[in-house]
């Protein structure tokens, strides 16, 4: 069980991303997360994996509270939890194997760290997932050689060598198109339902949120605005709409538009 309580996230410049969010995640859900660019999502994610330091406020994962960690128990328990970016966040040069296996390296010891030198047993593992992600015929290539789409699988392989009981994705198809949109997707709804991995993920839009996703909050200028289930979200009304996305948003299918 996730929760988090009445956290706040206050940046330097005095800009207030995050005010007094409150919410719960069961083990096992796919919560998606819904709001305009500068709403809050990103520094959400990033705060329950501790990538931000949050201003106040809980973050509650298996009775222990993540704001409280430091150094070698903030460590362990950010292996448990798997993070897929937007923008792939690999390493270009590196091979598509090296940078699956860059996700073991929070068990690794020191000699792995320092210059790749996994055990065996770490080898096979990375093999099987780099199999299971359908990228097994890609992992000599260099990382920037795949299309967005591979290397955001290579992106989800890194996440699965933490073993993780959780996977934060930010905004993991912004970049897309629809078809490879909805491959990725699968593919974590697959790792969501088989491997029981609680997904928190961010998205924009609507026919994605209703297809994908078991739990949804929405946040508009850091506040929490709209919470509902599966079902909730489509019957979502204009007015709930235009509370999420704003009075100028516009609903064109199962897109947005308007509401800067």
């Amino acid at each position: 069980m996730l929760q988090v309580r009445n956290l706040t996230k206050i940046y330097g410049d005095g800009t207030v991303a995050l005010k007094n969010v409150s919410f719960e995640v069961p083990d096992g859900e796919f919560l998606v997360i819904i709001g305009l660019s500068g709403s809050g999502k990103s520094t959400l994610l990033r705060c329950i994996n501790r990538l931000i330091d949050p201003t106040e406020g809980e973050i509650i994962w298996n009775g222990v509270d993540l704001c409280a960690l430091k150094g070698e128990e903030l460590r362990k328990v950010r292996r448990k939890i798997g993070m897929v970016f937007q923008n792939f966040n690999l390493v270009k040069r590196s091979s598509v194997f090296a940078n699956v296996m860059s996700g073991r390296l929070g068990y690794a010891g020191t000699l792995a760290s320092m210059f790749g030198k996994f055990d065996q047993s770490d080898l096979e593992m990375g093999r099987g997932v780099v199999e299971r992600l359908g990228i097994s015929d890609q992992m000599h290539k260099r990382a920037d050689e795949l299309s967005g789409g591979q290397q955001q699988r290579v992106g989800i392989a890194r996440a699965l060598m933490q073993e993780p009981e959780m996977i934060l994705a930010d905004e993991p198809v912004a970049s897309l198109d629809p078809v490879l949109a909805h491959s990725i997707l699968k593919t974590l709804e697959k790792l969501n339902q088989e491997d029981k991995i609680t997904v928190l993920c961010s998205l924009h839009y609507l026919d994605l949120v209703q297809r994908y996703a078991t739990s949804v909050i929405g946040l508009r200028l850091g506040e929490i605005v709209y919470q509902g289930s599966k079902t909730d979200i489509r019957k979502m009304t204009d007015e709930q709409f235009k509370d999420v996305y704003g009075a100028e948003a516009e609903r064109i299918g199962a897109s947005i538009e308007g509401g800067s």
